[in-house]
């Protein structure tokens, strides 16, 4: 990356040297995530300015090449192993690291993909407390394991919150919006989580309705062009109710958290991942006369990745993953740009 608002260019550079407590991994698999795009188009330059040149790419999975100088001999992996990175390295020092939220640091944080350089490269340097191992079953796929590391934690972390909240359950409804590389994944999460609860997707494409309904959905609407009325019609034929009691978010725009708020019930709760707007807007007499709750859920802790990690290998979750040429990555981009990804999209590189 040169700048912004520029296509990426592939181009040989020096493998790089670790750091003391850095390990050296060559990339096996590498996500594609819409906010490569935003990262491209400059909707991070405020809070993650990088340095040009820059490689992005913050879902990673690779084998580990070279330990540095003084990673701890108590680490649970050696050279060779596959493992995957959590790419929230915070500064360990605050009360959001202290309390294992380092994807939330307040202090020196930093962010694989937006800070420190990332994972669209054959080689890259890792902290040694951020990679977690797989066994080798899991490394014989490095393409399903990649996405876990942001498409399939965001929306378990968010889901963890719905779940917390008490407001589902058996006899309630749950939507989740956006149907891409998040969206496929939270479909799964309220099933596992959801205690019950009749789930329900919301996409703008049939293609994609049909990938949450291979992946759990109880049901699917269309909501292209579509009113809340018929909307809310639509959502009362298939399951009685007219209203949802919780929504995952996974679009982030001005026009889906207006869409979730319009369809919910009485003390229902948004749960929002999606990062499409600057700004959206909500009516604020239902917010405060319902009780409406609107939580934001950013990315995923150590923990909750080991727990996605862990569900993923025990065949819990079903994946959609393209794999794809590093040589494409800037048609690829544009196709995410657009809208048109259904699933995830992995960069994958030959052993």
């Amino acid at each position: 990356m040169h700048g912004y608002n520029e296509p990426l260019r592939i181009e040989e550079v020096p493998v790089p040297e670790p750091g003391p407590d850095e390990i050296l991994i060559k990339v096996a698999a590498v996500g594609m995530c819409r906010s490569d795009y935003q990262l491209l188009d400059g909707y991070f330059k405020g809070p993650f300015p990088v340095d040009f040149p820059y490689i992005p790419g913050h879902e990673v999975a690779g084998r580990v090449v070279r330990l540095g100088s003084e990673v701890p001999d108590t680490v649970d992996y050696a050279v060779g192993d596959m493992v995957v990175v959590n790419p929230s390295w915070g500064d360990g020092t605050c009360r959001q690291c202290r309390e294992g939220n380092e994807q939330l640091c307040s202090g020196d944080g930093r962010w694989v993909g937006f800070g420190p350089q990332g994972g669209f490269a054959e080689y890259m340097p890792v902290q040694c407390n951020h990679a977690i191992p797989v066994s080798e079953e899991a490394a014989k796929r490095p393409e399903l394991l990649a996405p876990m590391t942001d498409a399939g934690l965001t929306p378990f972390r968010a889901m963890k919150k719905l779940r917390d909240t008490g407001k589902i359950g058996p006899d309630r409804v749950v939507g989740v919006t956006g149907i891409g590389g998040l969206g496929s994944y939270g479909i799964q999460y309220a099933k596992l989580l959801g205690g019950g609860a009749t789930v329900v997707a919301l996409a703008r494409s049939d293609n994609k309705l049909d990938v949450a309904k291979k992946n759990g959905a109880d049901y699917g609407i269309n909501v292209r062009d579509k009113s809340t009325e018929a909307i809310q019609s639509e959502l009362e034929d298939l399951t009685g109710s007219a209203t949802l009691d919780a929504v995952l978010d996974c679009v982030g725009s001005e026009q889906s958290i207006p869409m979730a708020f319009d369809l919910l019930g009485p003390e229902g709760v948004v749960a929002s991942v999606g990062l499409m707007s600057d700004h959206v807007g909500i009516a604020q007499f239902p917010f405060v006369g319902t009780e409406r709750t609107y939580l934001g859920s950013f990315w995923g802790n150590h923990a909750n990745l080991v727990e996605v990690l862990s569900l993923a290998e025990k065949g819990l979750v079903e994946h959609d993953v393209t794999k794809v040429k590093l040589e494409d990555v800037n048609e690829n981009l544009e196709a995410l740009g657009r809208g048109d990804v259904v699933g995830r999209l992995v960069i994958v590189f030959d052993d």
